[in-house]
């Protein structure tokens, strides 16, 4: 297998950018999902609830983020190293550094309600849930649960199918496949016929190296609503849920890519050789 793409989430719940290559640090990616937006008494807003988050764009540099808005404005905004510390609800994590004041009012009227950016200055503040796959000391940027997300354009492919097969059972006109960006992975693994390379063999991996970087596998990750969003329109619909319910249910959760933790720091670039066991 090889690395397809590589995608940074800077912003949680926003839009983010694929890259070409992207530095391996303990808790995830470098640049990805350090900020977060947040209400005023401290909870954090997503996508699920607010689905033109998706619309809204965020490009990382070295001590920044650049803000695209749903009105083609656009704002960098620098790392607050000095920022205040305010209560935050995420899970394991207690406070969270603010953004200066213009980056709130620009967040507030992309969003037209109260917001406020924040920046998670130093994630080993921010431990891996042991349910979650985490052992001790395993750090964690702001992402749900675990630092790396990776998904498979084969899994991508039968899922697809999957759900042109039940459009046709139900008499429905079978939909055009959906992107896998529908899953915001970071890495996205594609290879010839093989198998490493079958529909969901991730589900079974202990150890994944990519390049020179070696990961150690801690969970196949459960799939919510957000994934039923159209990232163009907004609007949601049935699917990939319905689907991965029919095929990929249990425990309750349906159920699509693995999360990986990093057993080394490293470059990756899209291209790298893939190998599994």
């Amino acid at each position: 297998m090889r690395l397809a793409s590589i995608h940074l989430y800077p912003v949680k719940s926003l839009g983010g950018v694929a890259v070409e290559a992207a530095a391996v640090e303990p808790w995830g990616l470098q640049h990805d999902r350090r900020w977060l937006v947040l209400h005023p008494d401290g909870g954090y807003l997503t996508a699920r609830d607010e689905h033109r988050m998706l619309g809204v764009t965020a490009d990382p540099a070295t001590g920044s983020v650049t803000l695209t808005g749903l009105d083609g404005s656009r704002l960098t905004v620098a790392e607050p190293v000095d920022g205040d510390l305010v209560p935050t609800r995420v899970s394991r994590l207690e406070q969270i550094r603010l953004a200066p004041a213009e980056a709130h009012e620009w967040l507030s009227v992309q969003f037209g309600r109260s917001l406020r950016l924040a920046w998670l200055d130093d994630p080993r503040r921010r431990p891996i849930a042991e349910d979650h796959g985490g052992l001790p000391g395993d750090p964690l940027n702001l992402s749900d649960a675990g630092p790396l997300l990776a998904a498979t354009t084969a899994s991508m492919r039968q899922l697809n199918d999957w759900i042109a097969e039940g459009a046709a059972e139900r008499g429905e006109e079978v939909p055009e496949p959906l992107p896998i960006s529908r899953f915001r992975p970071n890495l996205v693994f594609d290879g010839s016929p093989g198998e490493s390379a079958e529909p969901f063999a991730e589900d079974g991996w202990q150890r994944v190296r990519v390049g020179t970087v070696d990961f150690r596998f801690a969970e196949v990750c459960d799939r919510c609503v957000l994934t039923t969003i159209d990232a163009a329109t907004f609007r949601t619909g049935k699917e990939p849920i319905r689907t991965l319910a029919r095929f990929r249910k249990w425990d309750g959760k349906t159920w699509f890519g693995v999360r990986l933790v990093p057993l080394a720091e490293g470059q990756l670039r899209v291209g790298d050789e893939v190998t599994v066991s």
